[in-house]
């Protein structure tokens, strides 16, 4: 029998390995059965391979004029290497598709993971209460957005990010029972239990529609139950940890 061309995916076999032994570290300390004491990495931004890994959109896809990138910062004294999402919003409409009637958006997310033997690569975070984020906001107002294996692929489960320093690091916990699930910008209801076991994807969006400069910066995303964990925080310092949670349906 022929091993197909997917299996012999360049990385499968390292992938795989990692997936044997996260397996068998949570069975080995009996996390299965309790509530995972360390935290759970799902993007660490000290690793160069993980900007690559992911994809950013902006209404340039649709002909408007907003950009953006994520890049690589390299380690420095005073602060740990990370990923700078920056660009530039702008509200104008494409005067050549008038089936554009809103622009001024950008984001980006992860993409889709690759398979391993155990079939398709999905982040179980239902052991967890927190989803993690080390940022460096200006102050804009950005959304966190989880990506799940739903029945509608366009679903989104969205949750303000709180950064309540901008200009320093901090770390933003917002706990996972308090995202709110949307369609295209618009909350659904009635509301449906985020698929906390499959997740596919984890991004951040802006979508206040104010034209200018934007700079957020992130070095780890990773899922937690405690409410800080110090040796997630690296080389920049403790810095502050901000709780974002509730029961809050609205998207303001």
């Amino acid at each position: 029998m022929r091993s197909s061309t997917h299996l012999l995916a360049p990385g499968l076999a390292k992938r795989s390995l990692d997936e044997f032994k996260r397996f068998a570290k949570i069975a080995l300390t009996s996390e299965a059965i309790r509530a995972p004491t360390t935290p759970y990495s799902l993007l660490d931004f000290s690793d160069p391979e993980t900007v690559p890994d992911c994809k950013t959109m902006s209404d340039a896809d649709i002909g408007g004029f907003s950009n953006a990138s994520l890049e690589q910062v390299a380690k420095t004294s005073s602060q740990p290497a990370h990923a700078r999402f920056h660009g530039t919003i702008s509200t104008d409409l494409p005067r050549n598709r008038p089936q554009v009637q809103r622009t001024g958006y950008a984001g980006w997310r992860n993409k889709d993971r690759p398979a391993t033997i155990f079939g398709k690569s999905l982040w179980d975070l239902d052991p967890y209460t927190y989803l993690a984020l080390r940022v460096k906001s200006d102050g804009r107002k950005y959304f966190v957005n989880v990506q799940t294996e739903s029945i509608v692929y366009t679903d989104l489960h969205q949750h303000r990010l709180h950064a309540q320093k901008p200009g320093e690091w901090e770390t933003v916990l917002i706990e996972l029972n308090a995202f709110v699930r949307t369609n295209h910008g618009e909350v659904v209801e009635p509301q449906t239990e985020m698929m906390r076991q499959k997740i596919r994807t984890v991004g951040v969006s802006l979508t206040d529609r104010v034209p200018g400069p934007f700079d957020l910066a992130f070095s780890r995303i990773w899922a937690s139950n405690q409410m800080e964990d110090e040796d997630t925080i690296g080389d920049e310092g403790k810095g502050r940890v901000t709780e974002a949670g509730g029961q809050d349906r609205s998207l303001q």
